[in-house]
């Protein structure tokens, strides 16, 4: 067996916890769902894949996070569920 000493151990340990984070995170990212257009708050929102409103839509709009230049990003009011960025529902708000 090989003697492992404290530096070798806190950066095994060290990558090992970020490889387990960013890991999480992408399989997280990439399992999320689109919203599809006949979901019930979509409909109750009159969500749009491509907003009709100038200066309006989904990448500036407050409850869009994350996945900056993303074409799809998830939306809180839709449970974490992806957005088309060019997207729009009667909800949107400026960002602040």
């Amino acid at each position: 067996m090989k003697n492992v000493n404290r530096r070798d151990f806190l950066k095994l340990s060290g990558s090992t916890l970020i490889g387990l984070t960013i890991g999480g995170v992408a399989l997280r990212a990439n399992a999320a769902e689109k919203v599809d257009l006949e979901d019930p708050t979509a409909v109750a929102l009159k969500y749009v894949h491509e907003s009709k409103v100038e200066g309006k839509n989904c990448a500036n709009c407050l409850y869009v996070k994350g996945g900056e230049g993303a074409d799809w990003r998830p939306c809180q009011l839709f449970g974490g569920k992806l957005v088309a960025a060019k997207g729009w529902c009667s909800a949107w708000q400026p960002m602040s």
